[in-house]
C-alpha cells in the first residue's frame, strides 16, 4: 500500500536526505574515465545508511564511479522522479512502485535493461515477479521486494474479549470486531477493526484484499469489475463496519505516504483490535512497541467472504529501474551496480546486499536465493503467516493508468467511510471513474502492461 502505497515506520523517515559514497562499474576497468550517478529512494536515514554501507563495500573493488544516494518521503517520489526526468538533476537509479511502471516507460523515462540484466531477472526471480519488471516484451527493472497483506491482530484485546481465535469469514470478521469494540456514549474508544484513510494505497489494497477473498477482482481482462456481485458486496462489507455495526471509527485511521500517524498510533496503543495491513508493517511496529510487544501481534489469513472460495491477499513488488536520459557511460554503471547489489556475493550467507537492506525492515525479497537464504529469519512469528500466504496472493493490477485508477477508488471507498456515499453509489461511481480512467490511459484498449508477484518461487 504502498508503501509505497505504504507509510514508514514513525522517526524513520527523511524528507529531502542526500548521503554521497564511491563506487565504480565493474564493468569499467580501473583506468576508465570517473562517472557519477545517483539512486533516487523513499528509505529513511537508518536504511539509507545500510545502503550507503553496500556502497562502501563495492567502492573498495570499484573506485572510479561515485553514487549519491538522494532520499525523498514516498508522497515526493513519483514526482521526484517525472519531474527531473531529462534534467541535469534527473536520478540515474531510482526505486519505484510496480504500478508506475508501465506509464514511465510510455513517457520515455526509464532505460530497457541490457540483455544481460534482463536474463538475470528473468532466470533469478520467479515468472510473475520478472513480469512486474516488464512492459511489452523488455525487462526495466530489477526486482527487489514483494508485499502482501494479512489479517493482524492483538492477542491480549482478543483474550480479553474472550476470543479464542482469529476470524475466518466476514461473518466471524464482524462478530469478533462487535466483541473487541468499547465505546463511551456514542464514541468509540476501542474499534474491533480499523480502516486506513488519507492514503490511496493504505486505502485500496486492503479493500482489494477482502475483494480477492470474496471471489472478486478490481480488473478483469483489462476491464474494471467494480460492479461485480463481489465487489457489491466487498463495499456493503466497509458500509456495515462503520454505519451498520459501528465498529470502526474512520478518525482513528487517518495515515498517509510519509507517516502511519494516528492509523499506528491507535494500533500500536491497544485502541484498535484488528487491521489489514502488510509485512512491511513489522519495522513500524518494532518502532512503536519494541520487540517483546511485538510478541502480541498475530498474523493471519484475510477473512472470507461470502462469494469467496478462501483467502487471498494483494501482492504488489518494487524494483530498481534506470533513467532513459542517462549517458551510456551512467546508464552502465548504474546497471552494473544494481546486478552487484542484488546479486547473491553482496551480502551475508548467500544472501544479497538488497535483502539485507530490505529485512532490516521487515520486508519480503523476491530473489530466489534471498528467499532461500533467509528461509529461517522469514518464520519468525509476525512474518511467516505472510510466507505461508504468497502462493494464495492475487497480483495487484498493472495497468496503465493504475495510480489515477486507485486514487479514485480511494475517494470512493473513504466516501462510505465518512458518510458522504452510500455503498450503493460509492461503487457506481467508482466502476465509472474507473472505465473513464482506463479508457482515457488506453485509447488502443490494451490496458494490462504487467502483473505483480504472486509468489516468490515463479
Amino acid at each position: 500500500m504502498f508503501r509505497r502505497g505504504r507509510a514508514l515506520a514513525a522517526g524513520v523517515l527523511a524528507a529531502g536526505l542526500a548521503l554521497a559514497g564511491g563506487v565504480a562499474s565493474a564493468t569499467t576497468p580501473a583506468s576508465a574515465e570517473p562517472v557519477t550517478i545517483s539512486f533516487l529512494t523513499h528509505w529513511g536515514p537508518d536504511t539509507v545508511a545500510l545502503l550507503q554501507a553496500s556502497v562502501d563495500a563495492y567502492h573498495k573493488d570499484h573506485p572510479n564511479v561515485t553514487v549519491e544516494i538522494k532520499a525523498v518521503p514516498f508522497g515526493d517520489l513519483l514526482t521526484t522522479v517525472r519531474a527531473q526526468a531529462g534534467g541535469s538533476a534527473a536520478p540515474t537509479i531510482a526505486g519505484i512502485y510496480d504500478l508506475w511502471l508501465p506509464e514511465l516507460v510510455r513517457d520515455g523515462i526509464v532505460a530497457p535493461a541490457p540483455d544481460a540484466v534482463a536474463t538475470d531477472v528473468t532466470t533469478n526471480w520467479g515468472a510473475s515477479t520478472a513480469s512486474a519488471a516488464t512492459v511489452a516484451g523488455s525487462v526495466y527493472g530489477v526486482p527487489n521486494e514483494i508485499d502482501l497483506y494479512s489479517l493482524n491482530y492483538n492477542k491480549k484485546l482478543f483474550t480479553e474479549a474472550g476470543i479464542t481465535a482469529p476470524p475466518k469469514t466476514w461473518d466471524e470478521l464482524i462478530a469478533a470486531a462487535e466483541k473487541l469494540t468499547k465505546r463511551d456514549g456514542d464514541t468509540i474508544t476501542q474499534q474491533g477493526f480499523g480502516l486506513i484513510n488519507s492514503w490511496a494505497a493504505g486505502v485500496v489494497h486492503p479493500f482489494a484484499s477482502l475483494l480477492a477473498s470474496n471471489g472478486g477482482s478490481l480488473i478483469t481482462d483489462g476491464k474494471p469489475t467494480l460492479d461485480s456481485k463481489q465487489a457489491t458486496e466487498t463495499f456493503a462489507l466497509i458500509e456495515n463496519l462503520v454505519s451498520g455495526v459501528k465498529v470502526t471509527d474512520p478518525t482513528m485511521g487517518t495515515a498517509d505516504a510519509n507517516t502511519a500517524g494516528p492509523f499506528l498510533d491507535n494500533f500500536v496503543s491497544g485502541k484498535t483490535g484488528m487491521i489489514i495491513m502488510a509485512n512491511w508493517w513489522e519495522s513500524a511496529l518494532k518502532a512503536g512497541m519494541g520487540d517483546d510487544t511485538l510478541a502480541d501481534i498475530g498474523t493471519a489469513p484475510i477473512p472470507v467472504g461470502p462469494s469467496g472460495d478462501g483467502a487471498h491477499s494483494i501482492s504488489y513488488s518494487w524494483m530498481t529501474v534506470v533513467s532513459a536520459k542517462a549517458s551510456a557511460a551512467e546508464q552502465a554503471a548504474a546497471w552494473d551496480f544494481l546486478t552487484w547489489l542484488n546479486g547473491p556475493t553482496s551480502g551475508k550467507d548467500g544472501a544479497s546486499a538488497m535483502a539485507d537492506i530490505l529485512q532490516s525492515m521487515g520486508i519480503l525479497p523476491s530473489r530466489t536465493s534471498d528467499v532461500a537464504a533467509y528461509s529461517t529469519k522469514l518464520t519468525r512469528p509476525f512474518m511467516e503467516g505472510y510466507v505461508k500466504e504468497l502462493a494464495n496472493a492475487k497480483p495487484f493490477p498493472i495497468v496503465l493508468g493504475g495510480q489515477e485508477f486507485t486514487e479514485a477508488l480511494q475517494k470512493q471507498i473513504e466516501a462510505i467511510e465518512f458518510g458522504q456515499a452510500s455503498a450503493a453509489d460509492a461503487q457506481a461511481t467508482a466502476q465509472s471513474d474507473a472505465v473513464s480512467i482506463l479508457e482515457q490511459a488506453n485509447p488502443g484498449g490494451a490496458t494490462t502492461a504487467g502483473t505483480t508477484a504472486g509468489t516468490t518461487g515463479g
